[in-house]
């Protein structure tokens, strides 16, 4: 076992906590399951097939984007959201290399 538990936690770790977080609740994975590949969608159009209320799904789309897991480009009136794939390929690299590491 390492002993120096408060060794500083790694640079390119810095968003991976929000992005857990994000992922640890049940209704924001149900809303990315409903990205297809490369797919583009709105509040309204994943609340009309949610049984949340439009104002939970904005929520959860607005913890979603805030923590990477989201990317959105606001059009108009409408905010279109899409998977951040990058950040999470990152994210999870991260986690695969140190488990290589350290196995």
């Amino acid at each position: 076992m390492k002993t120096n538990y408060t060794r500083a936690i790694p640079p390119d770790w810095a968003a991976m906590s929000r992005i857990f977080l994000a992922l640890g609740d049940e209704h924001r994975q149900r809303i990315l399951l409903l990205f297809e590949p490369g797919e583009r969608l709105n509040v309204g159009q994943i609340a009309e097939v949610s049984t949340l209320a439009r104002s939970t799904v904005s929520h959860h789309l607005k913890v979603l984007h805030e923590s990477g897991v989201l990317a959105s480009e606001k059009l108009g009136k409408e905010v279109w959201f899409w998977i951040d794939r990058a950040a999470l390929e990152s994210t999870f690299t991260n986690v695969l290399d140190y488990l290589k590491e350290n196995t």
